[in-house]
C-alpha cells in the first residue's frame, strides 16, 4: 500500500503546484492589462470596445482577459469581437464563430478577399505582411464605424513593441515604437493595446492553459526571412542570457530624456545657455550606472 501512496503523492503535489502557478499567471495578466488600461485611460464608461481577433494566442488572450476585467470593472463597457476573414486558402472559417458563440458574446466576421490582392501586388518571395496589415487596418476601421465602436483593441504585447522599436532603429533610422494608445491617421478612431505591459511568454502559457483553438498565421506561406522574426529571436536570446533585460528596455520607453538625445525638435540645443540654476538632469548622462565587470570587446560585439 505504501508503494501506491508514494506513486500517487508526487502527481497530486504537482497538480496543486500547476494550479497555483496558473492562478498566479491569471492574476498577473489581469493586473498588467488593468494597469495599462488605467495608465493610458484606454477604456472609459460607455465605451464599445471592438476586440480584433485574428485567431492567434495574443488576440485570444486579450479577449479572454478583457472579459474577466469587464465582469469586475467599476464602469460599464461593451465588447464586440471582430475577425477579418481574408480568404487565405485553408483558413478554417468555422473555428472562430464556433468559439465566440460558445462565449455568448456579440461578434462579427468580416469577409474580404485581401489575400488575392496581396498575392497579385507583392512579388513571389517578398514579404507580404506590410501590405496585408495596411489593408486589414483600413477594413477594420470601416467595420468599427459600422458597429459604432468607440475603441479598437489590438493584441500587440510588450515584446511586439520592443521588436518594433528595434526595427525602426535598425532599418528606419527612428526611435519609434508601437504606442499603447493612438488616434488613427484619419482622426476618427482610438486604437488601444491593452497587452502593452504583458510579456509574450505569459500569453504562451495562458493560451496553453485555456486551450484556445489557434489558427496559425502561416496561411500566406512561410516567411522565415522576416526582419521582425529575426529581431524577435535576438530579443529572446538576450532574455535567456540576461533575464530582466527586456523589462528594462521596455521601461526605458517610458523614461525618455530628450535633453540627452539628439533631436533638436524636442530639445532646444541651439538656444541652450548656462543659467546658473541647477538642472535635475544636468550631465547625469555621463555618470555610468553600476554594472558588473566589463566583458571583453568580443563579447560586446556579440551582445
Amino acid at each position: 500500500m505504501s508503494a501506491v501512496w508514494i506513486d500517487e503523492q508526487p502527481s497530486s503535489t504537482n497538480t496543486l503546484k500547476i494550479e497555483r502557478e496558473t492562478h498566479k499567471l491569471e492574476k498577473r495578466l489581469c493586473r498588467e492589462v488593468g494597469r495599462a488600461i488605467f495608465d493610458y485611460n484606454m477604456i472609459e464608461a460607455g465605451d464599445k470596445v471592438m476586440v480584433c481577433l485574428s485567431g492567434g494566442k495574443d488576440s485570444y488572450g486579450m479577449l479572454d482577459i478583457l472579459l474577466k476585467l469587464r465582469a469586475r470593472a467599476p464602469i460599464h463597457f461593451d465588447i464586440v469581437a471582430v475577425n477579418l476573414d481574408q480568404k487565405q486558402p485553408g483558413f478554417p472559417e468555422e473555428v472562430l464563430p464556433t468559439y465566440l458563440t460558445s462565449l455568448g458574446i456579440p461578434f462579427h466576421i468580416e469577409e474580404q478577399d485581401t489575400y488575392s490582392i496581396v498575392k497579385r501586388v507583392i512579388p513571389e518571395g517578398k514579404t507580404t505582411c506590410g501590405l496585408c496589415s495596411r489593408l486589414r487596418r483600413g477594413i477594420l476601421y470601416r467595420v468599427a464605424d459600422e458597429l459604432g465602436a468607440t475603441k479598437v483593441a489590438l493584441g500587440h504585447h510588450r515584446d511586439d513593441m520592443l521588436q518594433t522599436f528595434f526595427l525602426n532603429m535598425f532599418f528606419g533610422g527612428k526611435l519609434k515604437s508601437m504606442p499603447p494608445k493612438l488616434v488613427s491617421d484619419d482622426g476618427k478612431h482610438v486604437v488601444i493595446r491593452p497587452l502593452a505591459y504583458v510579456p509574450e511568454k505569459d500569453l504562451v502559457r495562458w493560451a496553453q492553459h485555456r486551450q484556445f483553438p489557434i489558427i496559425p498565421c502561416t496561411l500566406c506561406g512561410s516567411q522565415e526571412n522576416l526582419q521582425r522574426k529575426q529581431v524577435g529571436e535576438m530579443l529572446r536570446e538576450w532574455e535567456r542570457k540576461h533575464p530582466g533585460r527586456l523589462e528594462n528596455m521596455f521601461n526605458a520607453l517610458q523614461n525618455v530624456v530628450p535633453s540627452h538625445l539628439h533631436d533638436g525638435t524636442l530639445h532646444d540645443f541651439k538656444g541652450l545657455k548656462a543659467t546658473g540654476v541647477p538642472d535635475e538632469e544636468g550631465d547625469k548622462a555621463f555618470d555610468a550606472p553600476e554594472f558588473p565587470a566589463a566583458p571583453s570587446p568580443l563579447a560586446i560585439v556579440q551582445i
